[in-house]
């Protein structure tokens, strides 16, 4: 069987539904596959409770593609990010400094939704979209090309003829590979804790980053959860403690967390399940082939540092609809895939090395090199022009 649309795009994460949603909106004829159906009940087998944080940049996308008015009520705006160093001898705040979104703008900079909660609320919206086909089962096995039309195979042996492919199919991207590009991976020797917490002490819309060694701790704003203030934690560690810690008895688990976040919400209490998530930095050597376009994690993987990684997603995907719309008759052409080449891959290569640096400096065991940590901090800090303007860079909006 063969079918045919406008844009085909592999994966169906947070990432690949959006871009769905946008497309769909936009008039564009759109399929959209992943061979593993969504998981969207919260504490259902496989459902992933990390959260991503949609910043500013990202809110006019959503609204357009109709899917801010499904979301806002879930989402925990995020006013102010407060970095802490606790990198003395004892796991105590010792430099507390925060940057807040008053500062540079009216709205917060952004506001956190639970991925599980993501994917329900865009796969309804998808059902709404009449000229969306969302296929959750089928993964993309090959592709062919050619200069008028892709020609991509399914696994269940469905062949789909489209002028666009967007390859939005994750770090281990099957069209990447199918299209022979390829990938230049650090690895970190790290992997991230990701659960949910209640704490007695109100987080009052702030994200809290705990710099310590081995990785940040961070606690995320969540709306309040059975009644209690709520965050999603990130806890980043090299990947033996991280392993250690993922096995570790509910109590001695909950002791642990609360010392490694210095005791600043009172006692913490696990409200979910724990999961466990490699680190590595990843990014392609170019991000477009014959009818291909790569973008979110087929495109560039960073460590989860300053909610950046769904936002430069977002970043390719904005890209990618200015140029469809621009010139809607050459939609997949080697015109249109170049220019979205550079516009894109300068930035997320520059954003790539960042993260990079923050994330080794996140991890440093040495004193001496925690103290440098600290007095950084202190130093960008004390220089308003720099503050306002690293968190405008953080934004994406210079």
């Amino acid at each position: 069987m063969t079918d045919s649309c406008d844009i085909l795009i592999s994966g169906g994460g947070i990432a690949g539904l959006t871009a769905a949603a946008v497309f769909g909106a936009a008039g564009f004829d759109v399929i959209c596959v992943d061979p593993t159906p969504p998981v969207t009940d919260r504490d259902a087998d496989g459902s992933d409770l990390r959260t991503t944080a949609f910043l500013q940049p990202a809110h006019g996308l959503l609204q357009h593609c109709g899917l801010w008015d499904r979301l806002e009520p879930h989402a925990a705006p995020l006013q102010i990010m407060r970095i802490v160093d606790a990198g003395g001898d004892i796991p105590e705040p010792r430099v507390v400094r925060d940057f807040n979104a008053a500062d540079i703008s009216d709205q917060p900079f952004g506001w956190n939704l639970p991925n599980w909660l993501l994917r329900r609320e865009m796969v309804a919206r998808l059902h709404a979209l009449p000229n969306v086909d969302f296929r959750p089962g089928p993964g993309t096995v090959s592709l062919f090309t050619r200069t008028a039309e892709a020609r991509v195979g399914l696994s269940d042996g469905t062949r789909i003829r489209t002028k666009l492919v967007i390859a939005a199919d994750g770090r281990n991207s099957p069209m990447r590979e199918a299209a022979g590009i390829k990938v230049h991976t650090t690895r970190y020797g790290q992997k991230a804790l990701a659960f949910a917490v209640t704490h007695p002490i109100a987080h009052e819309n702030v994200s809290t980053e705990i710099h310590r060694s081995g990785g940040p701790f961070t606690l995320v704003p969540l709306p309040d959860w059975q009644g209690q203030p709520s965050s999603a934690i990130v806890w980043m560690e090299r990947g033996p403690r991280a392993v250690e810690l993922l096995n570790l008895p509910e109590a001695e688990f909950q002791a642990a967390m609360i010392e490694r976040s210095c005791g600043l919400f009172g006692p913490l209490k696990l409200a979910s399940r724990r999961t466990i998530w490699p680190i590595i930095s990843q990014s392609a050597e170019r991000l477009s082939a014959q009818r291909v376009a790569l973008m979110a994690e087929a495109a560039h993987v960073v460590p989860p540092i300053g909610a950046q990684g769904l936002n430069m997603s977002l970043g390719d995907l904005r890209s990618l609809l200015d140029l469809a719309q621009a010139r809607p008759e050459g939609l997949g052409d080697a015109q249109m895939l170049e220019a979205y080449h550079k516009a894109r891959h300068a930035e997320i290569e520059l954003r790539v090395k960042g993260i990079d640096l923050l994330n080794r400096a996140s991890m440093v065991e040495a004193r001496p090199l925690r103290d440098a940590r600290a007095a950084g901090l202190n130093a960008l800090y004390s220089m308003p022009v720099v503050r306002k303007t690293l968190m405008q860079m953080g934004l994406g909006v210079r």
